[in-house]
């Protein structure tokens, strides 16, 4: 991955929300990338029950998700400028130009951000109808306050439909992904994610939130909403893949192809030390993840990604 070093990536709606010790896991409603559960807490994966990886909030069942479906500005949404964009974050203060995503990761995260939000400004009004509503993203160490709750750093990237909003501790990608789930890392591994995450805010907007009924299972909504976001994802590579602000070659999609394998359910399942079992997947297996990331990429269309309507996963 490469970034144009003339390219002004100052508008990346990415901020520092620091951070406290403690807290437990989210009081409900955000989609996470799936983790092991107990690996902050100490001891390995082994035996290890997974934590419960999808939850839809229980009073949108049915009916409307706060602060979405329908665009609106973001409740939780920086006040620094007239844009809405936060720009007196120490942590990414410096951030002005591709040249600075070169050198540093957190200026990369910026541009990510950036790109993120410019493809879906373009392609969710050209085909979708929609507006969009641009999503923060948030970085932090150990616990956030956030609308769906106290999150500590267990319960991995999420994004929190109340306030519209994308959480990450940066420090998955290498203490988890790499470290627990075997993935072989890369810089393209944090921007697949933060693909995967700004892909369910778009589901926000769409209202397809609303379509969850059943939560576990191969063939689940559950599964359905997370394989639709890495479509998503693969969708906004392809377009990222030579834009004026980046540029990204074979080894890119590898490595996002190897993240979604690492998070698939039947690899966490293995890597916990349980046999696979589909009636407990909730974010799909890792052949389906890939699949649907590489639908979106070779596509580009929203149409191509309605896992809604797919017949088979």
């Amino acid at each position: 991955m490469r970034f144009n070093p003339k390219a002004d990536i100052s508008k990346g709606r990415v901020r520092d929300a620091g951070g406290g010790g403690g807290g437990g896991g989210m009081g409900g409603g955000g989609m996470r990338i799936p983790i092991p559960g107990g690996t902050r807490a100490g001891g390995g994966i082994g035996g290890i029950l997974i934590i419960i990886l999808f939850v839809i909030l229980s009073q949108c069942m049915g009916g409307q998700l706060p602060g979405g479906g329908g665009g609106g500005a973001p409740q939780g949404q920086a006040q620094g400028d007239p844009e809405g964009i936060d720009n007196s974050d120490e942590r990414y203060a410096n951030c002005k130009t591709g040249a600075d995503a070169e050198d540093d990761p957190d200026c990369a995260r910026k541009a990510v951000a950036l790109s993120l939000e410019q493809y879906w400004a373009r392609t969710l009004p050209e085909q979708g109808g929609t507006e969009l509503a641009p999503a923060q993203i948030n970085t932090f160490a150990g616990a956030v306050d956030t609308g769906c709750g106290q999150a500590s750093s267990q319960v991995g990237p999420f994004y929190c439909p109340p306030d519209q909003q994308i959480y990450l501790d940066t420090t998955f990608f290498d203490d988890v992904l790499e470290d627990q789930l075997g993935g072989q890392g890369g810089d393209f591994v944090e921007p697949y994610v933060l693909g995967h995450e700004y892909g369910h805010h778009i589901q926000n907007l769409l209202g397809t939130m609303n379509r969850v009924r059943t939560q576990k299972g191969p063939e689940s909504d559950a599964v359905r909403l997370e394989l639709q976001a890495d479509c998503y994802a693969g969708m906004w590579t392809r377009d990222a893949e030579d834009s004026n602000l980046m540029t990204l070659d074979q080894g890119d999609i590898e490595e996002a192809l190897d993240s979604a394998k690492a998070v698939g359910d039947d690899r966490i399942q293995q890597k916990s030390g349980q046999g696979v079992d589909p009636d407990g997947w909730t974010h799909g297996s890792s052949e389906q993840r890939m699949a649907w990331f590489m639908t979106g990429y070779e596509h580009g269309k929203l149409e191509a990604c309605d896992t809604f309507a797919a017949s088979q996963l």
